[in-house]
C-alpha cells in the first residue's frame, strides 16, 4: 500500500481494539492483580487456563491463541533457518542497532522511560532476546512452546500503557496521537526486522535475498500477533523500506530520554564485557551501526575504537568465507553462534523465564533511574525520498 504523511497521520490515531477493550474491562472490574498472578502460571501453548481467570482475559486469550490463518509455514521455516545461520549476528544487531534505534524516536523513548521495567537495564534486552529465541524455535506455535503466551502478554502490556497514559493525562493525544499507536507498532516491527537486516549488511554478513525476505516475513507474523493491523502493515521488502524510511524521517531526533536510555544500555553492555579494556568498543559499535548523526543525538561517546570497529566487516568476512566453503566450518560456526547467543541471554535472564505483567500504575514522573557506574547477497536499496 502507498505510505504518505497523511496515511501515517491516520495510523497515529489507531490503537488495538481487542487488547484495549480487554485491559479497560480488567481495570474496571479491579481484576488486574488477579490476572497478573494467574498469568505467571500460564506460559506454554496448550496449557489449560488457571481457574479463576477473569472472563475478559479468558475471551482475549482464546481469541489470540493461534497465529493468523494466512501464515505461510514454509516461509516461517526459512526464517528459522536464517536465524540459526545468523543468530549471533542478529543478537548483535538487535542489541547495538535496533535498541538504540528505538531511543532515537523521542516520543517512543518517552514512553519507554515511563515504565518501571526500565529501572533495570537488562530487563528489556532479556525480554527482547528471549522473545526472539522463542519465536525461532521449530515448535514455536505448537503445544509446549512459550512464544504465543509471551506475545499475548506483550500485547496486553502495550494496551495497559495506552490505558495509563490516556487515563492519567500524561500524553498529548492531539499532538502525538494514540500512545503505542499503529504507526509506532509497525515502526517497531520495521526496527526489529528490516533495520536489523541493514545492520547485518553493515557488518558484512552474507545474506540471500530469500533469507532476508523470510526474516522480514516472520516479523510480519509477530506484528499481527502483537496487534498490528495486517491491512496497514508492509507486505514485502519494498513496502517495508518505504514505511521504515518515512517513519524514521518523520520522527527521529534528539531527546533527553533517548540519551539517558542509551547511556544505560551502554553501561549494561560494558558490564557484560570482561574487564574494562574493551569497554570503549561498545560505544564504538553502537555509533558505527546507527551512524554519527543518531550517535550524536543519543550522546554516544566517541572513542579511540571508532575507526578500528569499521574493520569488523572484514573480520566477519573471513568467518563467512570459512562458513561458505566448508560444511564442517558451517556446522562449527552455527554451533558456536547458538552457544554464544544462549550464554548472552542467560547472563541477562539469570536463567529465568521473563514475565510480562500489566502495570497497575506507571512511574510518577518521566525518566529512568541512573545506571550503576561502571551466495547472491541481499543488499539494501538507497533510502527512499520522504
Amino acid at each position: 500500500m502507498p505510505y504518505t504523511p497523511e496515511s501515517m497521520d491516520a495510523l497515529r490515531l489507531m490503537g488495538d481494539e481487542l487488547a484495549d477493550a480487554t485491559v479497560e474491562e480488567l481495570f474496571r472490574r479491579g481484576e488486574v492483580g488477579k490476572f497478573n498472578t494467574l498469568m505467571r502460571y500460564f506460559s506454554t501453548v496448550g496449557q489449560e487456563l488457571p481457574d479463576g481467570m477473569p472472563d475478559a482475559a479468558r475471551e482475549y486469550l482464546h481469541a489470540t491463541a493461534a497465529p493468523p490463518a494466512w501464515v505461510d509455514w514454509g516461509e516461517m521455516e526459512k526464517a528459522r533457518l536464517f536465524f540459526i545461520d545468523n543468530n549471533v549476528h542478529i543478537s548483535t544487531a538487535l542489541a547495538f542497532s535496533a535498541m538504540p534505534a528505538c531511543y532515537v524516536v523521542p516520543h517512543v523513548a518517552k514512553l519507554l522511560s515511563a515504565t518501571h521495567a526500565l529501572e533495570y537495564p537488562s530487563r528489556r534486552m532479556a525480554e527482547t532476546g528471549q522473545f526472539t529465541v522463542h519465536l525461532m524455535q521449530p515448535d514455536a506455535f505448537e503445544a509446549g512452546s512459550r512464544f504465543v503466551p509471551a506475545a499475548q502478554k506483550v500485547r496486553l502490556l502495550h494496551a495497559s500503557i495506552r490505558y495509563h497514559m490516556r487515563r492519567e493525562g500524561r500524553w498529548d493525544v492531539d499532538a502525538l496521537g494514540t500512545p503505542i499507536c499503529q504507526e509506532d507498532m509497525i515502526g517497531g516491527q520495521m526496527i526489529f526486522s528490516i533495520q536489523v537486516l541493514d545492520a547485518l549488511h553493515r557488518l558484512g554478513i552474507h545474506m540471500s535475498v530469500d533469507g532476508a525476505e523470510s526474516y522480514l516475513y516472520a516479523w510480519r507474523i509477530v506484528g499481527a500477533m502483537l496487534g498490528v493491523s495486517p491491512e496497514h502493515a508492509p507486505t514485502d521488502m519494498e513496502e517495508a523500506r518505504r514505511f521504515s524510511d518515512l517513519y524514521m524521517t518523520r520522527h527521529m531526533g534528539p531527546s533527553e530520554e533517548g540519551a539517558r536510555l542509551t547511556r544505560q544500555l551502554i553501561d549494561l553492555y560494558e558490564e557484560v564485557v570482561p574487564g574494562t579494556l574493551l569497554d570503549p568498543v561498545v560505544a564504538a559499535l553502537v555509533r558505527y551501526l546507527i551512524g554519527d548523526t543518531c550517535g550524536d543525538w543519543l550522546q554516544v561517546p566517541r572513542t579511540g575504537w571508532d575507526t578500528a570497529v569499521k574493520a569488523s566487516p572484514a573480520l566477519l568476512g573471513i568467518l563467512e568465507h570459512i562458513e561458505d566453503r566448508s560444511p564442517l566450518g558451517e556446522w562449527a560456526l552455527d554451533r558456536l553462534g547458538h552457544i554464544t547467543t544462549h550464554l548472552e541471554l542467560s547472563s541477562l535472564t539469570r536463567g529465568r523465564i521473563m514475565q510480562y505483567a500489566i502495570p497497575e500504575r506507571l512511574k510518577s514522573e518521566y525518566g529512568v533511574a541512573s545506571a550503576a557506574p561502571r551466495l547472491h547477497r541481499w543488499t539494501p536499496p538507497p533510502p527512499t525520498q520522504a
